[in-house]
This record gives structure tokens, sequence and C-alpha cells, in this order.
């Protein structure tokens, strides 16, 4: 808890948090409380789940946000994706396009019709709608931001041949 005292401490004396004479307090101030409180416990938060992740699991994937693209019959969908080392995910395609960017590690993605693409962490990738893909992971393991725009009603993965 010390922690959070210290940043808690450390954002209320930095000048860009200071409200003008007359202002309302900005909203990064109001907000800092929160950032601290997400930044402190989101380590935590993803050791334990990583802690709980059954060792035979090749990938595990965790939704982070769904919504509506409006004025359409699609839907985005964002998630995490933790693959274990040298796992292969699993030839699939999804109904609508894929996009993603590497958190840690390496990998592969392997996409029909395209030549093979090694990923390594900062990289990204997308993957047209309906393509056959799959991806193996390196000595490590990796995480991913994946983010689908997919039509609405229809399973967001299914397996390929």
């Amino acid at each position: 808890m010390r922690d959070l005292d210290g940043l808690w401490n450390a954002a209320q004396n930095c000048p860009q948090f200071q409200p003008g004479a007359g202002r309302k307090p900005s909203m990064l101030k109001q907000l800092s409380p929160f950032l601290v409180v997400l930044a402190v416990s989101l380590p935590s938060q993803l050791q334990a789940q990583q802690a709980s992740w059954p060792a035979n699991a090749p990938i595990k994937r965790t939704p982070l946000q769904k919504f509506d693209v409006p004025g359409t019959n699609y839907e985005t969908v964002i998630g995490l994706a933790e693959i274990a080392p040298n796992a292969n995910i699993g030839r699939h395609t999804h109904p609508g396009m894929e996009s993603g960017y590497v958190l840690v590690g390496d990998f592969v993605l392997l996409v029909e019709g395209q030549p093979d693409k090694p990923l390594k962490a900062g990289e990204s990738y997308q993957v047209p709608a309906g393509a056959a893909h799959d991806g193996k992971a390196g000595e490590k393991g990796g995480k991913v931001i994946a983010t689908y725009v997919v039509e609405k009603g229809k399973p967001l993965a299914s397996p390929a041949p």
C-alpha cells in the first residue's frame, strides 16, 4: 500500500495535475487515482491469470470488449490471447477481419496463400476475412491483443480443414 501512497503523492505534486485559479480540476487529475491503482494492480492480475492457466491448454483467450459497428451487421471484439510455448493455435477462420499486436514473445502467423510471417513483441498483423490461418508460438510463448470485426450472430472462430 505504501507504493500506492508514493505514486499518489508524486501525482499530486506534478504541475500538470494542478488546476488553474478558478478552474475545475482537470480530467486527468480526476482519473489519476484510478490510473495509479490500475498501474499497480494490473501486473499482479496478469500474473494471477497466468498462474491459473491449465498446463495443457495451448491458448487462453480473455475477452476485453465487444461493441456494435454502427449502421452495419458487424461487431468489434477485442481480446487478449496468451499462447503457450511452442504451441500451435490450430487452423481456423473468422467471419470478418482480424488484426493484432504482439505484446510479449514471438510467433509465426501462417495464413493460407501467404508466406509465413514471423512476429515479435511490438509488431502487428492482419488476417483477411474468411482466410484459414494458424499461429505457432516460440519457445517462450506469447501474448497478443487481437481485434476482430465480424458479422453479428456468427461464431467468432470456426475450425478450418
